[in-house]
């Protein structure tokens, strides 16, 4: 099989891709970056630069939401790097002789906007904001793919947490001074995914021909944000916790702090139990024992 990854050389990537190579898969890799190709794997500048027939494409690509303060051209640049890539993406593969059967793009659990009450599945809607108007535009684009490719999915990712690199590094910096802090109140939920578990699903989508349409891609136990600083202080060594104000949120990230921050939203991965994929790591304390017990 040869599958086409953009975002693969991200967070993600990096663990998708050994798993896809284990498995015997041939891959081009679409990157800005400048890479050496192996046996296995080709990179390439350019989708005209892509060789052979693509059978199925992974579309991960995307600029970092929490890389930097929300900027009017920073939001252009969001947007350009999932959207319009997106739309590039679908029109390429569009005028291929032969199309892929299964196209996975990805998209965010930010769709469903903020809440401290409600619990989001597959079903709900989208809510306000711009990290709502973004994932129901990027998935939006990817659906145009629907039809001449017979399976899109959407994977609605929560917070992706593993040791390396990620949010959980952000997360975590604290506590390298002793300090076990959370944002703002606390209360506001955390829907995350352990990166093993964001790989198992996506193999388990290749695995699984006809799966289509938008998947949460989060564990079973979505936690607070205090919840979560509590069991960090179970593997982290502290001498006293304390919450970061919420003002002081705003003063520092700006808009960013109350659609990424200081409110979240519970959402739950209905569809993945339904279909029968099993979590490896469906708690956080399960995934912390991993990531912070080495």
């Amino acid at each position: 099989m040869h599958i086409l990854v953009t975002g693969g050389t991200g967070f993600i990537g990096g663990a998708l891709l050994p798993e896809l190579l284990s498995r015997g898969y041939r891959m081009t890799v679409l990157t800005r970056g400048s890479y050496s190709d192996s046996a296995a794997v080709r990179y390439v500048n350019a989708l005209d630069a892509v060789e052979g027939k693509v059978d199925a494409v992974i579309n991960l690509a995307g600029a970092g939401l929490a890389a930097r303060r929300w900027s009017k051209s920073y939001k252009r640049e969001i947007v350009d790097s999932r959207v319009g890539l997106t739309q590039h993406l679908v029109a390429w593969l569009e005028r291929q002789q032969s199309s892929p059967q299964l196209l996975i793009s990805g998209s965010a659990v930010g769709f469903y906007g903020q809440s401290l009450t409600d619990v989001f599945t597959e079903e709900s809607g989208p809510g306000e904001g711009f990290s709502a108007e973004l994932c129901r535009q990027w998935e939006a684009a990817a659906l145009t793919a629907e039809s001449f490719i017979p399976q899109v999915a959407l994977l609605r990712l929560g917070v992706v947490l593993d040791h390396g690199g990620g949010a959980l590094q952000e997360m975590l910096k604290s506590f390298q001074l002793g300090i076990g802090s959370w944002l703002g109140s606390g209360n506001q939920w955390l829907s995350w995914i352990h990166r093993r578990d964001v790989v198992n699903a996506i193999c388990f989508l290749l695995d699984n021909p006809g799966i289509q349409g938008p998947l949460n891609l989060t564990a079973p136990g979505p936690v607070t944000h205090g919840e979560l600083c509590s069991v960090a202080k179970e593997f982290k060594w502290t001498f006293f916790s304390t919450g970061v104000p919420s003002p002081v949120m705003r003063l520092l990230v700006g808009e960013m702090a109350d659609e990424l921050l200081l409110n979240g939203q519970r959402v739950e991965p209905q569809r993945l139990q339904q279909l029968g994929f099993v979590f490896e790591y469906p708690q956080l304390r399960d995934a912390f024992e991993n990531i912070l017990g080495r």
